[in-house]
């Protein structure tokens, strides 16, 4: 059974399931969920828990034995199994399946796992425990939320503030969430519960964003210039390989141009989005992208990036021109800035 985050809470005041399974990669998120899931466990009596990590040397068989190695004293037990690579590999499959098998009163399994794919989640292991459990995939919290997720988080503090200091405080903690929690915990320790001004959230929140070049895709298909110039910046800052990001720039130009020609010869937006391996959140932003762009414009744009390719590698500077990375913002802007 599947149930969504906001759900978790009232879900622990019922009956437990004998195995949760929680998966994503919002670190932060991830860990409030399994914090949740792990009080409400010990409130329920599973008094004795046994942490597993499936790290280098991990034998499997301890599952096994754990599973069946119950306290003298008849203490109910958990087991929080980790897997970080979300890969447990031929013998932690029939492992896990076979742990789905013995759930019972006396034992509970909780098992975290970064975000999985569509082929993962389809697996035989994984199909397993989702029929005796409970799976929590803990959505991403995508740029365009991220204002209301803090405004949510300052609001459980009794604090508030306007849409302006919201999109600020995003801007400064993007891309990371753990940051993000300390910077919203930091603002209740030094202010008063009630509306907080946009100078003190100024004076108090540091620039603790973390630059993601595949959310730099993002800003270009968003078609939001500023956040793609303030993207770029943070990625020249913290040192990052142009080449890298040229690459991850011309790949989306170079999908978003198969997208449109295929849309123009008539075929089904959402089959070619698919044959991609398009979907979800960049689905959407794929959709949003189109509308304003034509297969001119991104040939176009094509083009200006295969001429970018030698001066990303270094090789030659285009006449002209000035760095590599004001070609790249030029480049993004290309797409930010096209029109019907």
């Amino acid at each position: 059974m599947q149930i969504k985050s906001e759900a978790l809470a009232a879900h622990l005041k019922g009956t437990l399931a004998p195995l949760y399974v929680v998966s994503g990669d919002e670190a932060l998120l991830v860990i409030e969920a399994a914090d949740r899931i792990r009080l409400a466990a010990r409130a329920a009596g599973f008094s004795e828990r046994e942490v597993l990590v499936n790290e280098r040397g991990f034998r499997w068989e301890r599952l096994d034995e754990s599973a069946r190695s119950m306290s003298l004293f008849g203490e109910r037990k958990l087991i929080d199994l980790r897997i970080p690579t979300g890969k447990p590999g031929r013998e932690g499959a029939l492992a896990l399946s076979a742990l789905a098998a013995r759930t019972g009163p006396e034992l509970m399994t909780l098992v975290t796992l970064p975000r999985l794919d569509r082929e993962q989640r389809s697996a035989a292991w994984f199909t397993a425990l989702e029929k005796v459990g409970v799976v929590l995939e803990i959505a991403v919290v995508e740029r365009q939320r991220l204002p209301a997720w803090i405004g949510t988080r300052l609001a459980a503090q009794d604090q508030r503030c306007d849409g302006e200091t919201l999109t600020f405080i995003a801007e400064r903690v993007e891309g990371n969430l753990l940051a993000a929690h300390q910077e919203i915990q930091k603002l209740g320790l030094l202010f008063p519960k009630g509306p907080l001004s946009f100078d003190q959230v100024q004076d108090c929140v540091l620039n603790v964003a973390r630059y993601d070049v595949f959310k730099l895709t993002e800003a270009m298909l968003a078609g939001d210039a500023p956040r793609l110039a303030r993207t770029l910046d943070g990625l020249r800052a913290e040192g990052d390989a142009p080449v890298l990001v040229h690459w991850v720039m011309t790949d989306e130009i170079r999908n978003l141009l198969r997208v449109a020609l295929a849309q123009r010869d008539g075929r089904p937006l959402v089959q070619v989005l698919r044959e991609l391996r398009i979907w979800g959140a960049r689905e959407r932003l794929y959709e949003t992208a189109l509308r304003r762009l034509r297969p001119a414009v991104l040939g176009a744009a094509l083009q200006r990036a295969a001429e970018l390719d030698k001066m990303a590698k270094g090789l030659r500077l285009l006449r002209g021109s000035g760095s590599i990375w004001d070609e790249l913002l030029r480049l993004g802007l290309l797409i930010t800035n096209a029109k019907p």
